[in-house]
């Protein structure tokens, strides 16, 4: 009898502590606001770091920002061709959160390729949407530019990405986060005109989280 009770105390203990064990994984895919550029500790202040603090320890929260690449498969860098796109897939996340599109507007991708992107964020979802772990997708809208010295503009932004970004997750049942108002306005929190700085990528993950939960 005590034998036959150890065991099922045994069984019972090794179920909770893989129960326990088991997080929900979310990949936040990106590009230098993704990364964190702008923030001095950029592994602690990034959003994707602040996130997975305001969502804690039952959710591992992982980085998968490129600095400076954009969705469109023939930008001048396509995310397509980072290693992080491919793992990020093997990350086999539950949550995946898209933030591309910012240097897509730059005039050598946009003003050639601007036909392109509608097809190529429709492939981006349907490539995670396809993994075995079945993950919710999630799209933002590209932050707030408050200048256009890095050549990323906002009348692009606004006017034609987020519209396209808008319809693609209409169609394909993806979520939306509007990241675009977060900052919107105050350009004491993208001191450079493009990066937010710490306040600014708070802000951020505030929003993410709210629509994560």
């Amino acid at each position: 009898m005590r034998k036959w009770f150890l065991l099922l105390a045994a069984t019972v203990l090794l179920a909770a502590t893989g129960t326990a064990q088991q997080k929900t994984k979310v990949a936040c895919v990106g590009n230098s606001i993704t990364t964190g550029v702008g923030a001095q500790d950029r592994a602690n202040d990034a959003y994707p770091a602040v996130l997975g603090r305001l969502l804690g320890d039952r959710y591992e929260v992982r980085n998968f920002g490129a600095s400076g690449y954009t969705l469109l498969k023939k930008g001048d860098r396509p995310f397509w061709n980072h290693k992080y796109f491919q793992e990020s897939q093997a990350f086999a996340p539950d949550i995946v959160v898209i933030k591309l599109g910012t240097n897509d507007s730059k005039p050598q991708n946009w003003d050639t390729h601007a036909a392109d992107f509608k097809a190529d964020l429709t492939e981006l979802v349907a490539v995670y949407r396809k993994l075995p772990s079945k993950p919710k997708i999630y799209l933002c809208f590209p932050t707030w530019v408050a200048n256009d010295k890095m050549t990323i503009r906002e009348k692009v932004i606004a006017a034609e990405i987020i519209p396209i970004i808008s319809e693609v997750a209409n169609e394909t049942g993806a979520s939306v986060i509007d990241l675009h108002k977060t900052l919107y306005g105050m350009p004491g929190l993208v001191p450079d005109g493009v990066h937010p700085n710490e306040l600014g990528y708070v802000l951020i993950a505030k929003d993410v989280y709210d629509r994560i939960k």
